[in-house]
């Protein structure tokens, strides 16, 4: 077992977009990864204001996962219309008086089509996506979020909403990879990717520490955090 590092190392990619003052930061990742958990307990360390995406409003969902196939169009379209409505209310507001944090990107609606479509609703649904994604805010900072598989499927038990109790594991592992590929290749802004398998930033103030002092430093580029598990001797 390795030793925690009193300083977690990152480490930088390539060089892009210049962040100054991170005003608006994303956090994402794919189902179970522990984004609305850390957009908590990062909107107040910053005293930033929650951004959620609307996912148990969402009439289709637990239709889609008893019949993927049948329910996929009405599920994706109604959340690409409703993170579509959230985005036009922050166009509204003054990003710059108070830091944002929301625990969803734009885009990932795109991610989550390209696995649930299949190929003439996915060139539908690309038709209204290109319409919408243009007139949506960019973020200052994306941090992307991932984990093992089975901690994902832990998660997911553990939260125990009534529509994830029989999650499909094979479908998880779906968009687990198409969330990699997506970011493998996400150069739009500064981006952060953290491995969050072995991390507790609810129970342990130190891992939300690090976490928080990586997010303060991250400033241009891709950069990858990857903590050791919380009491790592």
């Amino acid at each position: 077992m390795y030793a925690r590092q009193s300083t977690p190392a990152i480490v930088s990619c390539y060089t892009a977009h210049r962040l100054d003052r991170a005003r608006y930061i994303v956090v994402e990742g794919p189902i179970g990864v522990g984004k609305t958990t850390l957009v908590e307990a990062l909107a107040q360390r910053f005293n930033a204001r929650p951004i959620y995406e609307i996912v148990e409003e969402n009439p289709f969902l637990p239709l889609f996962y008893q019949d993927r196939g049948k329910y996929a169009f009405q599920t994706q379209l109604f959340f690409l219309l409703s993170r579509f409505k959230q985005q036009q209310e922050l166009f509204q507001q003054d990003l710059f008086n108070q830091v944002t944090v929301s625990d969803y990107l734009f885009s990932k609606d795109r991610i989550f089509a390209s696995v649930n479509l299949d190929p003439s609703s996915f060139a539908l649904y690309e038709r209204v996506f290109e319409l919408l994604g243009p007139r949506t805010v960019k973020p200052d900072l994306v941090i992307y979020l991932q984990s093992r598989l089975d901690v994902l499927l832990g998660r997911i038990k553990k939260r125990g909403r009534d529509f994830e109790k029989k999650f499909d594991a094979g479908y998880l592992e779906q968009v687990c990879t198409a969330y990699n590929e997506y970011f493998f290749r996400y150069q739009d802004t500064p981006l952060l990717v953290i491995n969050t398998s072995d991390v507790d930033y609810v129970a342990s103030e130190a891992d939300l520490d690090n976490i928080v002092q990586i997010i303060r430093k991250t400033r241009h580029g891709t950069h990858y955090y990857i903590p050791l598990a919380s009491g790592a001797s």
